[in-house]
């Protein structure tokens, strides 16, 4: 979908806003949330498009086959696999480090399921690869997508994490009961 056909559907037919900017860093982690739905794949598609700025995503290797590979490719994605010793960390590092520009966009909950705390891969990742992260908002209830600044990790962890959970609480995903 072009650029002026999504911007008109998302900010005219939608009625949706857009807040903050993604930086022009070759290498970072989105952290969107809430998740709640599968709606939310075809706003982050209408953001990215909008922003002209690539993000990208993964998903297990089986996935990237010879029928359905060019399409998820297409989209932006790239397989990960997590076989042999390789842990999930391990296995994403590997995915950054083959790429010489990926923007990772993850769903720190981990699932369309109500949560109550964040899981921490997103945040081990970034630090382990030494890139900041930037949180996004998927706000349905105001009908706005927020682009916060950077956050990079520091070695208090458990500040961090209590950082950017506080970024995120109050905001209501497609389905406001499954919201973070």
């Amino acid at each position: 979908m072009g650029q002026l056909l999504t911007k008109w559907i998302y900010f005219k037919v939608m009625g949706w806003k857009m807040e903050g900017r993604f930086p022009s860093l070759p290498k970072y982690i989105v952290a969107v949330v809430p998740h709640t739905s599968w709606f939310d794949f075809f706003i982050g598609l209408m953001v990215r498009s909008i922003s002209g700025e690539s993000i990208n995503f993964v998903g297990k290797k089986e996935l990237f086959g010879p029928l359905t590979g060019w399409f998820f490719k297409a989209l932006g994605g790239a397989p990960i696999d997590r076989t042999g010793n390789r842990g999930t960390v391990d296995a994403f590092a590997a995915v950054f480090d083959s790429q010489e520009k990926f923007r990772l966009a993850i769903a720190p909950e981990g699932t369309r399921k109500k949560v109550n705390q964040l899981k921490t891969g997103f945040y081990h990742i970034a630090k382990r690869l030494h890139i900041p992260i930037v949180p996004v908002s998927f706000d349905y209830g105001n009908k706005r997508v927020i682009i916060h600044p950077l956050f990079s990790p520091t070695p208090d962890e458990k500040g961090d994490i209590e950082t950017l959970t506080s970024i995120f609480k109050g905001v209501r995903g497609y389905s406001s009961e499954k919201s973070f």
